[in-house]
């Protein structure tokens, strides 16, 4: 993908739990891209996708869910240790249950 900055401060690393994994590959291949390239600018600059990240209620944790049209990625954000941490990706009848 162009557009990376190469060797930036602030740029998040992106990890995924297993049922993460497991999640996106249930989704049709070209909505996967689509949830990938939101990712892949939500590593970079966050701030750019502020309209669609809302902080998750009645959680202790820093959970976020990041909206890519149906779709919703359930994501913890560590900023001490830039690292985005994807718990859950899923429609958005479905993701939250």
């Amino acid at each position: 993908m162009s557009g990376k900055k190469s060797g930036s401060e602030g740029v998040y690393t992106l990890k995924f739990l297993g049922k993460a994994l497991q999640d996106l590959k249930k989704i049709d291949f070209p909505f996967q891209k689509i949830i990938k390239e939101k990712l892949l600018i939500l590593a970079e600059n966050p701030d750019i996708l502020k309209n669609n990240i809302t902080r998750l209620s009645g959680t202790d944790e820093d959970y976020f869910r990041l909206r890519v049209g149906n779709y919703r990625v359930v994501f913890e954000k560590k900023d001490e240790q830039l690292l985005i941490l994807v718990i859950r990706i899923g429609h958005r009848r479905e993701v939250y249950r």
